[in-house]
């Protein structure tokens, strides 16, 4: 199967890092490609991509889509947590732009024996490096009725989380539950019909996108990739974000601001004792997909774009 995902809100992100023809840019999620070969192309056969990604497919088209660029091109299988070290390893100090396209990919969604989707019947699986011990088939099986419930409110923000979980727990006591059919029966019998019918979602999506950000750690490794990457800038290098659903949106925007912010004494004091000096600019409020691209890609709807801009004061650390 091809690796098909259509990047959101590719000519926004474009303006957001402002590429310079020789520049170093690094696409922290390279997914398809489909920013990273828009990068590319911007960039003269002086500048350079480093690309990461820790989805196998994503890095066999990545490799295949990017092969024709003028630049010269660093593709590494790694999750955006370890960037500091892969830039490291590609003899990198600083860099002048950096972008996150987060969450999901569609080819990881369309693609049935991923588990991701609870549109089709798969095993449950739903990990984006298949390398990692941790799957959607232990965390829905083996987890403790209180655990579940707990991730089901923190990344579902699903308001029936209690009884979701407790129908899972009894489910399994009788059957493993294997695949994601199995699971989306279990949330349909435990969400009340009336609920399910004056719904405008599936019942299954804020569990499904709860145990997908559980096995992959998502929002647990996100701030601190944030600061990373913001410490890797060069001074003016830019960094987006586009994130698709609240959780997400409210880390970078959090940490954003920590970084814009300046003295952090206590209040009252008469001077300022601490020295701390912002890291950052932050580029405007966040910015959606135009409409026309929402309509054409339903997947965009809930995207937001952030970015940020380095300030002078302080070399810049990998």
């Amino acid at each position: 199967m091809d690796f098909h995902h259509t990047s959101v809100m590719p000519e926004e992100a474009l303006a957001a890092l402002a590429v310079k023809p020789d520049g170093v840019y690094v696409d922290c999620t390279l997914g398809g490609a489909g920013h990273a070969r828009r990068i590319a192309g911007m960039l003269s056969p002086r500048g350079r991509l480093i690309g990461l990604d820790q989805d196998e497919a994503a890095i066999r088209t990545a490799k295949e889509r990017l092969a024709d660029a003028s630049c010269r091109v660093d593709i590494v299988r790694s999750n955006f947590s370890a960037l500091a070290s892969a830039l490291e390893d590609c003899g990198v100090t600083a860099v002048d732009g950096v972008l996150f396209d987060l969450g999901v990919s569609s080819h990881q969604i369309d693609t049935p024996e991923r588990g991701f989707s609870y549109m089709q019947d798969a095993p449950l699986d739903m990990r984006m490096d298949r390398t990692r011990s941790l799957s959607a088939l232990e965390v829905v099986n083996a987890y403790e009725e209180a655990e579940l419930c707990r991730i089901f409110k923190e990344y579902g923000e699903e308001r029936w989380a209690k009884r979701i979980a407790a129908f899972i727990v009894e489910a399994r006591e009788e059957k493993t539950i294997e695949t994601t059919g199995e699971l989306v029966d279990v949330i349909c019998r435990a969400v009340p019909k009336g609920v399910r019918r004056a719904a405008s979602g599936h019942p299954a999506k804020r569990i499904f996108q709860a145990i997908r950000i559980e096995v992959n750690a998502e929002l647990e490794i996100l701030r601190d990739a944030i600061e990373s990457a913001v410490h890797a800038l060069a001074p003016g290098g830019r960094i987006a974000v586009i994130t698709f659903h609240s959780l997400e949106d409210r880390i970078v925007k959090t940490a954003f601001k920590a970084l814009a912010r300046g003295c952090v004494c206590p209040p009252g004091l008469p001077v300022c004792t601490c020295g701390h000096a912002p890291e950052i600019k932050i580029l405007g409020k966040a910015k959606k997909p135009s409409a026309e691209e929402a309509r054409e890609n339903p997947r965009a709807k809930s995207a937001k774009l952030r970015s940020a801009e380095k300030l002078p004061g302080g070399a810049p650390s990998a």
